[in-house]
């Protein structure tokens, strides 16, 4: 089976907005038919290997959860050539050992998002992909192995609930997500992920934990001020791991079939039934099986 030469795709949570060592930087707009991304691409290199950053709620914060364009992001980057992507999110602890400033990387997701398109599969083009380990794990070896040589607080595995947001959870939500036991809570990595496997993509997610979410007897009530002191520090790590995780990352190596053959048995729709104009849609997600 041919190698992959991997492109390293970065897509940055509250208060990433860039990536440290970044070469040949250019800011570009990617053009999506899902309509428009959060911001423009950032293009550039790091130790030789392409990198491609999208910042998820634009440059300077404008874009609250509900409204972001997922498909649109995931499309972009899609048609960036991006073949791993790196999330980075921040979230809230539903864990004692789960502290403000430790990054947990997440295996497992609980989607309780309402408000968002979820699918690029459509009437006249319906398909299925398999979402029960939604993680790459080889990207998660790479992850952790730099996290703790850093010296990064880490804990590998856990479960992200996704809530619609934009307002923080009810003592009672926290409560409830903590007896399905959950690790952490945040607003935006999902839908994402599904439309990553949907596009063929490798994903993981880095959740930085700013807070015990309101569950938490002995620390107050979460508030944006007490969020964003931790999230400066946390950005900070983010930064250093991403910095030394993309050159691992960018060595060439085979085709991961967990992700990048999602779609070899996931069409259902019949090829003469199939909407000509949403198959011309699907070019980037899923073009590799709509051209057979």
């Amino acid at each position: 089976m041919s190698e992959v030469q991997p492109v390293i795709g970065v897509i940055g949570g509250s208060g990433l907005y860039d990536i440290d060592g970044l070469e040949n930087k250019e800011w570009r707009r990617v053009e999506s038919p899902w309509g428009e991304t959060s911001d423009e691409l950032l293009f550039g290199t790091l130790d030789g290997v392409q990198c491609v950053f999208l910042p998820r709620h634009g440059r300077g914060h404008p874009i609250p959860p509900s409204r972001l364009n997922f498909r649109a992001n995931i499309d972009a980057l899609k048609r960036a050539g991006v073949t791993d992507i790196l999330s980075l999110s921040a979230v809230g602890s539903l864990k004692e050992e789960l502290a403000p400033g430790r990054f947990v990387l997440v295996d497992q997701f609980i989607d309780r998002s309402f408000a968002r398109e979820k699918s690029f599969f459509e009437t006249g083009c319906v398909a299925h992909v398999g979402m029960a380990d939604p993680v790459s794990h080889r990207l998660l070896d790479a992850l952790e192995k730099a996290a703790t040589d850093l010296a990064i607080p880490v804990t590998r595995g856990g479960t992200y609930i996704v809530m619609e947001g934009p307002q923080f959870s009810t003592r009672a939500e926290s409560e409830l997500y903590r007896s399905w036991g959950c690790s952490v809570v945040g607003m935006t990595n999902m839908p994402e992920a599904k439309l990553a496997r949907e596009a063929e993509m490798n994903y993981a997610t880095v959740a930085m934990v700013t807070d015990f979410d309101c569950w938490h007897d002995d620390h107050d009530s979460v508030t944006v001020e007490a969020v964003v002191k931790v999230m400066q520090g946390n950005a900070t790590n983010a930064r250093r791991l991403v910095k030394a995780v993309i050159p691992e990352l960018g060595k060439a190596r085979p085709v991961d079939m967990t992700a990048e053959r999602a779609l070899d048995f996931a069409l259902i729709t019949a090829p003469e039934k199939r909407d000509p104009e949403l198959v011309a849609k699907l070019d980037a997600v899923a073009g590799r099986v709509l051209k057979k």
